[in-house]
């Protein structure tokens, strides 16, 4: 069993590794992390937001929903799960998300940004 030091450390590589693009490898990371701690929130929604950057938007917004679900205040998630939805046409939904980013942080300057293009 890993240390959480060690899980972090395989997070943070896995992140790197997303932002670079290496979406293979990013979720070799993520993969590992989640073998040792199913449960790893920030894992799990790195895994969904590569779906959708594969092109599973469907997938996508089934993991960021089962995040959401079980995480409710996890904020990024939330927020890249109504990104997600505004980008393939799902207005109401997405406008629900922010909202709920916004309740839960009134302050979420990107969250702020996408509820303008809806007034």
């Amino acid at each position: 069993m890993l240390s959480l030091m060690d899980l972090e450390a395989i997070y943070q590589r896995g992140f790197e590794l997303r932002c670079e693009g290496r979406y293979a490898e990013a979720k070799a990371e993520f993969s590992r992390v989640l073998s040792q701690d199913p449960g790893h929130a920030n894992a799990r929604w790195q895994m969904g937001l590569i779906e959708g950057f594969e092109g599973d938007f469907d997938g996508s917004i089934a993991t960021l929903q089962a995040i959401v679900k079980q995480h409710p205040n996890h904020q990024n998630a939330r927020y890249d799960l109504a990104m997600t939805m505004m980008m393939l046409g799902m207005m109401d939904e997405a406008l629900a998300e922010f909202n709920e980013v916004l309740r839960q942080n009134p302050t979420h300057e990107k969250a702020l940004q996408q509820v303008a293009y809806f007034r």
